[in-house]
């Protein structure tokens, strides 16, 4: 496996050498990966970086290989959802992430493994098979953004892009021990974006260190009137990399350290807490009462918006289509074999949740609650300038163990749903290990306030060295 390079040492590599020579490495480094965190890999990757090469090194990324979720669209690049009802679909137009990213020289290398349609904390659920922790070939990488942060932490590629629903690049950020950021609702355009849970997913880069993601924030944030849900507001987010918390006043939620959560974890939590207090940040203990509801809330909201949103997948312009002799045969037997499990049971306790003389007890209720939760965040960030807990309650489990249990795998998302329900952005960095596994902290900020975040956490990046811990193959 490759070395981990960050942004900074790729371009190093490209002036010594040249994009070309950098990225048919990585996709040597690929070919020989055990982790299965890529589902496709583009067959013009070689071809752009000489494009890049030839026209001197042009853009922000200029030559700097990434990798993609499958549920982003990409021009001429399979994009599946990792679902056999995707099979064979090939966008023809790019997402307005990709559309920034390749007008700043970067090389899409290929599409990263998830869980199915996003739905999954361990990227087991994907019709690929499962990616492994590079940590541990036993264990899960997080989900559902799997594959993006396993190929980051094994080193194939510097950076890439997930997306975050309830927690999908926070979670396999911890897991992996990566750096993964869920922007702002409404910072980064979701045109392109496969919808999962409009109300609350958002695309998040994942990378080796804080400077990377701040890098790739600069590129991919913004405005775009194809997204009504876009905010149009100018903000440079490399400029938060400075290394001062002084009389940052830090926020600690006692329902964040809750039943389930493993010992190690909380003590390397509460170490980094500490460290931020030596660097002259203080902390209070703070009270978020309607947590204890979040998880419930997010999965009534999210089941019935995929409900709506998966009915367009019927087999009749693209992707997988069964055999039938009439439309109602055909598209039923489609959705039947063309979803999985996971995909199949929400969009069935959606669909329940959205129907006559449920709603209100379900649906209505779950909106509700989203309101009590984000007032909690507003309270809470009123006082303090940013709040701090565990990314995961626990570290990475065994592949298997959890699969045939999905209430449990629900109850994995507890730290990190109640951030999407909110809007708020929320940033894991790796602040130790439990039993050898990744621990991640979770530093969440104020409505459009990533700098703040982005600043605190690359502080702590500075004076620790939990960022530099590889996985031992990568060693």
């Amino acid at each position: 496996m490759a070395a981990w390079t960050d942004i900074s040492g790729i371009r190093k590599k490209i002036a010594d050498s040249s994009a070309e020579e950098v990225t048919a490495s990585y996709i040597e480094t690929i070919g020989k990966s055990k982790i299965n965190g890529f589902t496709t890999l583009s067959d013009e990757a070689i071809n752009t970086a000489r494009e890049i090469d030839s026209k001197g090194h042009e853009g922000p990324l200029a030559g700097v290989p990434i990798a993609i979720k499958e549920n982003i669209s990409t021009k001429g690049l399979s994009t599946t959802c990792s679902s056999k009802i995707l099979q064979g679909y090939v966008p023809p137009y790019d997402a307005h992430v990709i559309e920034k990213l390749k007008e700043a020289g970067a090389v899409i290398l290929g599409k990263t493994n998830m869980d199915e349609f996003a739905m999954g904390t361990s990227t087991e659920s994907s019709y690929y098979g499962p990616t492994f922790n590079p940590w541990d070939m036993d264990r899960v990488p997080g989900g559902s953004s799997g594959g993006s942060a396993a190929v980051v932490a094994a080193g194939e590629v510097p950076v890439s892009l997930g997306s975050d629903t309830g927690g999908s690049v926070r979670c396999p950020a911890a897991y992996c021990g990566v750096v993964g950021i869920k922007p702002t609702y409404g910072c980064i355009s979701r045109y392109g974006l496969i919808s999962y849970a409009n109300s609350l997913e958002q695309i998040g880069p994942l990378a080796t260190n804080v400077a990377d993601i701040a890098n790739i924030m600069d590129v991919v944030a913004g405005y775009d009137n194809r997204d009504s849900t876009s905010i149009n507001r100018e903000n440079t987010y490399s400029d938060a990399l400075k290394d001062d918390v002084k009389y940052m006043k830090i926020g600690v939620p006692e329902e964040y350290f809750g039943e389930g959560i493993d010992e190690k974890v909380e003590k390397a939590v509460w170490d980094s807490i500490a460290k931020f207090e030596d660097m002259g940040a203080t902390y209070e203990k703070v009270s978020m009462p309607h947590t204890k509801y979040a998880l419930a809330s997010y999965y009534i909201i999210a089941m019935s918006e995929a409900s709506s949103n998966l009915a367009r997948f019927d087999g009749t312009r693209y992707g997988y289509r069964a055999d039938g002799e009439n439309w109602h045969v055909m598209a039923s037997k489609t959705r039947a074999e063309g979803f999985g499990p996971e995909v199949k049971r929400r969009i069935l306790l959606g669909t329940y949740a959205l129907s006559a003389g449920y709603h209100d007890k379900y649906y209505l209720k779950a909106l509700k609650v989203r309101t009590l939760v984000k007032q909690d965040f507003d309270k809470a960030l009123a006082n303090v300038d940013v709040l701090m807990g565990p990314t995961m309650p626990a570290p990475a489990f065994k592949i298997g163990e959890k699969i045939d249990d999905p209430l449990s795998l629900y109850l994995a998302d507890v730290n990190t749903v109640p951030i999407n329900l909110a809007g708020v952005p929320s940033i894991s960095v790796p602040c130790g290990l439990s039993d050898g596994m990744p621990v991640g902290l979770q530093i969440i900020g104020k409505h459009f306030d990533e700098n703040t975040i982005i600043r605190a956490a690359y502080s702590f990046e500075q004076n620790t060295n939990h960022h530099t811990r590889r996985p031992p193959e990568v060693a």
